[in-house]
């Protein structure tokens, strides 16, 4: 899979994005998607995140994760038609991360930074993916699903 990732903040480390980079992979082999399948992550702070949520969710307070999947198909949208000679990649959407959250929720919930980056990761690839949590049974099935990665992956809390 190819992931873009973007830095706003210019304090995620080389090695941090690796780690990401390396998880959300893995979370691809386990939904078994196509090898070519594109993605970007962008880290930013609470104040950037909070004009996101704002305009796009109308909810003016920064949150942790927001996900843009490019796939959901609205009413009147037309279905992209597949080339088969020139295979156009699979492009997910988009995934944003606020690092002061991620911050400010690992130690909340008592658990590492590198945990929570992970979870917020793996939570909004899930959502890129048509995975949601709006009703008690969506969100067993997500919820679910996100533990199995997070765990088998080795990132427990």
């Amino acid at each position: 899979m190819d992931i873009t990732f973007i830095d706003e903040t210019e304090q995620v480390s080389e090695g941090k994005i690796q780690e990401i980079d390396s998880i959300l992979q893995f979370a691809a082999d386990h939904l078994g998607l196509p090898k070519d399948t594109e993605m970007s992550v962008t880290f930013m702070d609470n104040a950037a995140i909070q004009v996101i949520n704002r305009d796009y969710r109308g909810k003016d307070a920064p949150t942790d994760v927001i996900s843009f999947a490019l796939e959901e198909e609205g009413e009147g949208e037309v279905p992209i038609i597949m080339d088969e000679e020139n295979p156009i990649p699979r492009n997910l959407g988009d995934i944003m991360i606020s690092i002061e959250r991620a911050e400010e929720q690992a130690k909340d919930y008592g658990h590492s930074f590198d945990r929570e980056l992970g979870f917020l990761a793996v939570h909004g690839f899930l959502h890129i993916n048509g995975y949601d949590h709006m009703t008690p049974e969506d969100e067993k099935e997500m919820f679910g699903l996100q533990k199995e990665i997070l765990d088998a992956y080795g990132l427990k809390r």
